[in-house]
């Protein structure tokens, strides 16, 4: 049978880095072994659970491409189902109402130390349960864990796990009011889903147990399960807001693309078992394996994401990245034909770690410059830096074969028939052509922007330096 695997966030905040890899890891499983994957949203929390969430959740993962079979299930929907798990539970004798007060527990546990629950209505009598359903006094719902065993399974990740029953204490599967808990409606979810499979943060280790013996009280057939190592931020604290940017929606707004962070997210905690880092989604999907996922937490390197990125933008075709580029701003580019704007990509994207990075540094393109960077002004603008640049300016007035080559060639011989180094000429010309002194090949810029812009560039750095 082909696996059928969920994610299943809480509707409670935007999709997050953390979430995005659960998700990827699911999708790339099921795709690997030609599954299904499927999205249920977990939206019990009626406080804090918001519409507007969901659809941010769902539209980073469609931005992702992890796109999901079937209807979204959500929780909400479905509570007629927990009702009749609960039902049978009850009839069958794998769960018990309990009219322990907070009161009673807190005292139990402050006369012997412990915090289990004690059991007070795990065999009472029947009669004593009518009174106080006639009384009307309020209880929950517990399972009623097995005395004798322990609950154990194979991790795909982890091997093999087991708890003794007796550290389990028969835990609330309904709330006073009558509302299901986790461990309740995430067996019903994932048995109804047809579930085969459950890929998830190790965060949910000690829920494992717990739900096996739901399962079981139920009736229904186990699932497998498989835990995911946590995200740690560079301080070796697991990953939150302290830590810069973690939602995936920051990411896209960043200009990130996102071949680029399901790459990286795909080696926080797995790696096809070779140095290969820069890989194409369909690569990844062919050569994912939970059994090459550590167990050892992942972190999260914003350094290793950007090198990452900028590898796959400088892999990407010129026509695509523009393509990209007007989704994010239309008006990129709009005083410059597209060829001149192809040349401008062609020129910074191996230079860009993302698209609004390769916006932001190609403005001098576009724009004449204005201010000229003060470090570099010191560093490049000397006493005889002008009358080298007037020469520079009374050559490239003269010179007709405006080509990268032509440039070159003229500019260099300039150079050693005059003795001076690239840094004393060169530089200040990129200063006044640039602003800055960084960039791509000065000669391909000077080349792309033309012989005009070029030469009255120098003259305002001639007038303001």
């Amino acid at each position: 049978m082909n696996p059928r695997v969920r994610f299943a966030p809480s509707p409670t905040g935007n999709l997050h880095i953390g979430g995005a890899r659960t998700a990827l890891f699911n999708y790339l499983f099921a795709k690997h072994n030609n599954g299904q994957f499927l999205v249920r949203i977990e939206d019990t929390d009626l406080e804090r659970s918001k519409q507007e969430y969901t659809d941010q959740i769902c539209e980073s993962m469609i931005w992702l491409g992890l796109d999901w079979e079937e209807e979204l299930v959500y929780q909400s929907k479905r509570t007629q189902s927990y009702q009749n798990a609960i039902e049978l539970l009850l009839s069958n004798g794998s769960a018990y109402k309990c009219f322990s007060t907070k009161e009673e527990i807190e005292k139990h546990r402050s006369e012997t130390g412990s915090f289990s629950y004690p059991g007070f209505w795990r065999d009472r009598d029947q009669a004593d349960i009518d009174k106080a359903l006639e009384l009307k006094s309020p209880f929950t719902i517990r399972l009623k864990i097995p005395n004798e065993e322990n609950t154990s399974y194979h991790d795909m990740i982890y091997g093999e796990i087991a708890i003794e029953n007796s550290e389990l204490d028969d835990f609330i599967i309904a709330r006073s009011d009558g509302s299901p808990v986790y461990n309740l409606t995430n067996v019903v979810d994932d048995s109804d889903m047809g579930i085969t499979h459950v890929i998830r943060g190790e965060d949910h280790i000690s829920n494992t147990p717990k739900q096996i013996l739901m399962y079981k009280a139920l009736r229904l057939k186990v699932p497998k399960f498989a835990h995911l190592p946590m995200i740690l931020g560079q301080d070796k604290k697991r990953l939150s807001k302290r830590h810069g940017a973690t939602g995936v929606q920051t990411y896209r707004d960043d200009g990130f693309q996102p071949e680029a962070l399901l790459n990286y997210l795909s080696l926080l905690g797995w790696n096809p078992g070779t140095e290969e880092e820069i890989m194409p989604f369909d690569e990844i999907i062919q050569k994912f394996d939970l059994t090459m996922v550590h167990k050892k937490s992942a972190v999260f390197d914003e350094k290793k994401l950007n090198w990452i990125s900028g590898q796959h933008l400088s892999q990407q075709s010129n026509h695509t990245i523009f393509s990209n580029i007007k989704v994010i701003n239309a008006n990129w580019g709009k005083s410059e034909s597209q060829d001149f704007c192809l040349g401008v990509i062609e020129l910074m994207k191996s230079r860009s770690k993302s698209l609004i990075e390769l916006m932001e540094q190609s403005d001098y393109y576009f724009n004449d410059p204005i201010d000229f960077d003060e470090k570099s002004v010191r560093k490049t603008w000397k006493n005889e830096t002008g009358i080298i640049v007037e020469t520079v300016q009374s050559i490239l007035e003269k010179h007709e074969n405006w080509t990268t080559e032509s440039l070159e060639e003229t500019l260099k011989t300039f150079m050693a028939e005059n003795d001076l180094g690239f840094g004393k000429v060169m530089k200040p010309i990129r200063l006044a052509l640039c602003g800055t002194v960084n960039g791509p090949s000065l000669f391909s810029i000077m080349s792309l922007i033309g012989q005009d812009t070029c030469l009255r560039r120098i003259s305002h750095a001639l007038d303001t330096l």
